[in-house]
């Protein structure tokens, strides 16, 4: 019976500690300081040096911030936090167990526990989010002078420095969405911050647009980056221009050749459509001499 009264006087003072703790998950940019608010209250007037304040990693329970005995505790501190935690000494009275986290990394993400004990003893959790906008994305496409009409061309979309991995959303110039032929990759750098690359296969057409459009999932932030392809932008190969200019001279060759050839038949035809008509003079004048010379003997007898 008594050991029964024990353990509810235990769970009575358990209780009298309230612990504060964000229920939403807090975002923090990264390289920037953030503050992870945890705020007590419940017991009467107290002494700092009765309170202990204990902030940890929720899985593996790693020290982050330790505070007792009128100061801060930190020989089993973790050792990537070292020089970077700090809670609000002149505020710990007024029951302020808040942590103070600076140059935020992408490896700094997760759960932290808040440990407070002060007559009695009291915990609160909350999830830490690293964010990171991405840079403006960019679009390109292939070299325009091997480009023509109604060949597949990859436009890719690219952008970088961000965390945690973007949505790209590929769109035609009537803002509708575009999901085949994509292909997207995201790789992140020794800091964690992700560069990510997508690449949208198209049939040329000229004047089409077309937009890539970067969505960050924490930040709600968007970047946009567009590009046109006009029928002027359509760049020519050259083998296919120096084909076309030789088959010009070729073309205008014959056409020469042709003329001349019709020119020279032209006037063989004239010059023997004159000559036939000389002849035929020539003979009718030979006919009517005959005939007059016919005429004339009888007058002689």
């Amino acid at each position: 019976m008594l050991a029964l009264l024990l353990c509810a006087v235990l769970a009575v003072h358990a209780d009298a500690l309230d612990i504060r703790v964000p229920e939403s998950p807090v975002v923090a940019l990264f390289g920037t300081d953030v503050v992870l608010n945890c705020s007590f209250s419940g017991v009467s007037k107290f002494n700092l040096s009765d309170l202990s304040v204990f902030w940890q990693l929720s899985d593996t329970q790693r020290t982050v911030h330790s505070f007792s005995q009128s100061r801060d505790q930190l020989i089993e501190q973790e050792e990537r936090f070292s020089n970077r935690t700090s809670l609000f000494p002149d505020q710990l009275l007024a029951g302020n167990a808040s942590l103070l986290l600076r140059r935020v990394r992408v490896s700094d993400e997760g759960s932290y526990t808040c440990f407070v004990r002060v007559q009695t003893y009291g915990r609160g959790a909350m999830l830490m989010q690293v964010a990171a906008p991405f840079s403006k994305p960019l679009v390109t496409w292939g070299p325009e002078s091997a480009l023509k009409p109604g060949d597949a061309v990859a436009l890719s979309c690219e952008a970088y420095g961000g965390y945690p991995e973007a949505q790209v959303l590929w769109q035609d110039g009537a803002g509708r969405n575009l999901t085949d032929n994509i292909t997207i990759s995201q790789v992140a750098n020794e800091k964690g911050l992700f560069s990510v690359k997508s690449v949208l296969t198209v049939i040329l057409e000229p004047n089409s647009t077309y937009s890539c459009r970067l969505i960050h999932p924490l930040l709600g932030e968007e970047g946009q980056a567009s590009v046109t392809i006009s029928g002027q932008a359509l760049g020519f190969p050259p083998l296919a221009l120096w084909l076309t200019v030789a088959l010009a001279v070729c073309l205008l060759a014959l056409l020469v050749a042709l003329t001349v050839v019709c020119r020279r038949k032209i006037r063989e035809s004239c010059e023997e459509m004159r000559a036939e008509e000389e002849a035929k003079e020539l003979e009718e004048a030979k006919e009517l001499e005959e005939a007059i010379s016919s005429a004339a003997t009888p007058l002689k007898s």
